[in-house]
């Protein structure tokens, strides 16, 4: 495994984990550093990452960012994902109050459900083809749920409560421009 190969795990790895973007850049220099140095000295990548590239960047992941950080910003992000999701529908509908029913409920766990296994199983996908794996998942989901359960209104969300959910990752998007400047990428 070159050593480009090894940054490329590695950045996969920490993306998925939700390290934020001026720490990964600061733990992939730090990692390119150490493996120039031990190319230098003749010894390999593996040398410095193990057998296991996979481990080694899911342990750097864990002592960086600790675990109820990961899980806050993974929340501000499907909340924001969702905020943006509703006020599409909104638009589409051209409405200021979106009825919530069953069979959207069933589609929006779906494209979760599909995205997250998606990036589970291989670790990097690009945004449009992720849209589409969770919308060929989504979409039966929703008519069958739709066939069983019927269109019963579940409740009824002004258009305020869009935005509301796009608040959330408003800090984490404010810190990852900060980093962006100091460290000048």
């Amino acid at each position: 495994m070159t050593n480009e190969q090894i940054l490329a795990a590695c950045r996969s790895n920490w993306e998925y984990r939700g390290v934020d973007d001026a720490a990964m850049r600061e733990m992939l220099d730090e990692l390119s550093a150490h493996l120039e140095d031990a190319e230098a000295a003749g010894r390999t990548g593996r040398d410095v990452v193990g057998p296991d590239v996979r481990a080694f960047a899911a342990a750097w992941a864990r002592e960086r960012a600790p675990f109820a950080r990961r899980v806050l910003r993974t929340l501000a992000m499907a909340c924001y994902a969702l905020g943006w999701l509703l006020l599409f529908a909104y638009l589409v509908r051209w409405t200021t109050r979106l009825e919530v029913t069953p069979h959207y409920v069933a589609a929006l766990l779906a494209l979760g459900a599909a995205t997250v296994g998606w990036e589970l199983r291989r670790g990097e996908m690009r945004s449009y083809q992720r849209w589409l794996l969770a919308l060929a998942f989504g979409l039966p989901v929703a008519a069958l749920t739709r066939w069983l359960a019927g269109d019963g209104v579940i409740l009824t969300l002004p258009l305020w409560a869009a935005p509301l959910l796009l608040l959330p990752m408003a800090p984490h998007a404010v810190a990852d421009v900060r980093a962006r400047r100091v460290t000048g990428r």
